[in-house]
């Protein structure tokens, strides 16, 4: 009877020492792919800082301005006007205090902003009332 149960015993203790070696080695493997995952993202986030880095350089004011210097023949380049981003009427201001539009005698004033968003193919919806 004691043969039998320390087989049994001997037998268990395999069993248990296999399924250690391999939950080891399941999470040796895994710690070898957060390694290299770890890897990845350190290598991405050094390239984005490299990307960083050559975006801050090629935009500094001094070498741009060399650009244009030596390309203006080339590229005809003009400064930007203040009217070109935006014209008075589309200023964030209290309606008082716009511009009021030369209207023409008998003529109705409209809305400029209203005349931006409309375009030449598109009718402005009409107010449903019911």
């Amino acid at each position: 009877m004691l043969r039998t149960f320390d087989l049994i015993l001997v037998g268990s203790m395999l069993a248990a020492a296999a399924v250690t070696y391999q939950i080891k080695h399941h999470t040796d493997n895994k710690a070898a792919e957060v390694r290299r995952l770890e890897a990845e993202i350190k290598l991405e986030q050094d390239t984005i800082e490299l990307l960083r880095a050559d975006r801050a350089l090629l935009t500094q004011p001094n070498r741009l301005e060399r650009l244009v210097k030596s390309y203006s023949a080339e590229l005809k380049l003009e400064p930007t006007a203040p009217e070109q981003l935006a014209r008075p009427v589309e200023l964030p201001m209290p309606r008082d205090q716009l511009p009021k539009p030369e209207v023409a005698e008998g003529e109705t004033p409209s809305d400029p902003v209203k005349d931006l968003i409309t375009t030449g193919s598109v009718e402005p919806m009409e107010s449903v009332d019911d």
